[in-house]
């Protein structure tokens, strides 16, 4: 257990202490990102604050690496290697999308390839449980592009749910949190040491390393740069802890629909709920599935009258409670306990989202502004740095993400 705390910490310690540095680049450099229509932030804001998260991450295998406790796992195979190749990949990605902008095409190509290259080094799907049917093997024409699938799928689910200040990094570090704590104490814990576990803690570390200078009103945001980060480090995590293990759900009947395939999927329902009706809802109206919205669920919370921090909040309790059925469901033997608490979770869920509603009319978080009154990147950021003001307006705030 203390390798992977002495990991998390050097994740969560050096993007803390990264991000102001990084914030002063980005703002030196004019790499801010402005308010539009369909982006719900008043003021321009520094973004590809996901390079500091990178250098939180690329700490942490590095210590990773030189952890004598940790030896095993780097003789076992080159997994986190190869994360770490493929993060760099999608860092570099996000960063040019972040500056300058890329198309679809352009961003999906560059997820591929960081998959590529996970697939490559032997991070992929080599085993899929069914209920039912038992372990199936894949062969390599279903092993690499449901690897690729995934890897895709998660970067921008990750990047979907960037639409509210702390709303991406806190969901991820919940989602990496509980699927640490299966991996390490789950029925299929063993012994000798884990990159899942290790990926999974380093993705909790930059995720809350990160938060504090992202929760509301955020003083820099991670854009595609973090956001393709952490989809790859979960993507990585889940593939090396689920879809690597050949053996079949333990701990009882109901046990079967989470262990090992479903887990990483309720652990991270929120997010791949919001990219299943993104689709739809794009799909209905007869445009491009990249094509960016405010009508994802964030977006929706803050409709009915919710403010910014408790739409954030309430998203973070729908992917905790979400995440706590996985994990009941994964560690108790009992049927009608476990009904029991995914029933009182979801009424929890559906109850408290009005109970917590602020009913008074609102355009924004901010307060009026007083005549005269503009804004800037914020106090600390003057305007000699590269960030232009814009008025304060009474627009809601948007989020990072192109979703």
């Amino acid at each position: 257990m203390l390798p992977y705390l002495v990991v998390f910490g050097v994740s969560a310690g050096v993007t803390f202490l990264a991000t102001p540095p990084v914030r002063r680049l980005a703002v030196r450099l004019g790499w801010v990102d402005r308010p539009s229509d369909r982006k719900v932030h008043p003021r321009p804001t520094p973004t590809a604050g996901g390079l500091a998260m990178f250098l939180g991450t690329a700490a942490a295998l590095g210590v990773a690496g030189a952890l004598p406790a940790l030896e095993p796992l780097r003789r076992a195979s080159s997994e986190l290697e190869a994360t770490a190749l493929a993060a760099l990949v999608v860092v570099l990605v996000g960063l040019v999308d972040d500056v300058r902008g890329l198309s679809a095409a352009g961003k999906l190509a560059g997820q591929v390839l960081a998959a590529g290259l996970l697939v490559l080094a032997g991070v992929q799907l080599l085993y899929f449980y069914f209920p039912g049917q038992g372990v199936l093997s894949l062969s390599p024409d279903l092993a690499v592009p449901l690897t690729v699938l995934w890897v895709t799928a998660m970067v921008n689910a990750v990047n979907l749910i960037d639409g509210l200040d702390g709303l991406a990094a806190g969901m991820v570090a919940i989602g990496a949190v509980s699927f640490f704590t299966y991996l390490v104490f789950g029925p299929t814990a063993g012994a000798e040491p884990s990159s899942a576990a290790v990926l999974s803690a380093i993705a909790a570390g930059a995720a809350l390393g990160f938060l504090p200078w992202n929760t509301h009103p955020a003083r820099i945001f991670m854009g595609d740069t973090g956001s393709g980060l952490l989809g790859v480090l979960m993507a990585a995590a889940t593939i090396a802890g689920v879809g690597r293990n050949p053996f079949g759900p333990s701990g009882g009947d109901v046990a079967a629909i989470a262990i090992p395939v479903a887990l990483p999927l309720l652990v991270l329902a929120i997010p791949f709920l919001d990219v299943l009706l993104a689709v739809v809802r794009r799909m209905r109206r007869g445009i491009g599935i990249h094509h960016a919205d405010k009508d994802h669920i964030h977006h929706r919370l803050m409709d009915i009258g919710h403010s910014h921090r408790q739409a954030v909040l309430l998203m973070y309790l729908w992917s905790a409670l979400i995440s706590g059925c996985a994990l009941a469901v994964a560690f108790i033997d009992g049927r009608v306990l476990v009904l029991a608490i995914v029933a009182t979770a979801a009424l929890l869920a559906a109850v408290l989202p009005r109970l917590l509603r602020d009913r008074a009319p609102r355009g924004s978080d901010l307060p009026v502004p007083r005549s005269g009154e503009r804004a800037s990147v914020d106090r600390q950021a003057p305007q000699a740095e590269g960030a232009e003001p814009v008025p304060r307006s009474g627009a809601a705030r948007g989020g990072t993400a192109a979703g």
